[in-house]
């Protein structure tokens, strides 16, 4: 998404995965509407860009599979984020000053209702939407593409082991 149209041998690349096996997956997002077709300098290659600016996994499922599905894309996308955390950390010495002090890991506890939660999140997005990489298309000569990541739960649910039920509050 952030770094725009790409073929399958690229992307492969980027992951570190075979180019036949992006190909399959990409197939299977343009499936479902994630990935679109972008103009090709040749015939040969197939370029491919994302359909969507971002990714937001709810579990507002309306089945198991579904709900299975929205817990695999949670758990793919926390992956990702925190690979992405841990190389960043290994290779911030190499930053130049303004992008070191540019930087931020934070976590907070908040204090929140669900409602307040839901109107956070709303207004958060609101604040970084105009930043979105694929969208944004007047940016500072030194802008560069920047990771943000942002999660919202129950912290009293991931202290609590898997498998154990949690008395409902």
């Amino acid at each position: 998404m952030s770094s725009g149209p790409a073929t399958s041998s690229t992307i492969a690349r980027a992951l570190g995965e075979s180019p036949s096996n992006c190909s399959y997956h990409l197939r299977e997002l343009l499936r479902v509407g994630l990935v679109e077709d972008s103009d090709s300098p040749n015939a040969r290659e197939r370029v491919w860009k994302a359909s969507v600016t971002g990714v937001r996994s709810s579990v507002s499922a309306s089945g198991p599979e579904e709900a299975q599905s929205a817990a695999d894309l949670s758990a793919a996308v926390l992956q990702l984020d925190q690979r992405l955390a841990r190389n960043y950390i290994a290779n911030r010495e190499h930053l130049g000053r303004e992008w070191q002090e540019a930087e931020a890991i934070s976590s907070y506890a908040l204090r929140v209702s669900p409602a307040e939660t839901r109107q956070l999140l709303k207004d958060l997005d609101a604040l970084i939407r105009p930043f979105i990489a694929p969208s944004r298309t007047e940016a500072p000569a030194d802008a560069e593409i920047v990771q943000l990541s942002l999660q919202a739960f129950l912290k009293s649910a991931a202290t609590t082991p898997p498998n154990r039920t949690r008395p409902r509050s």
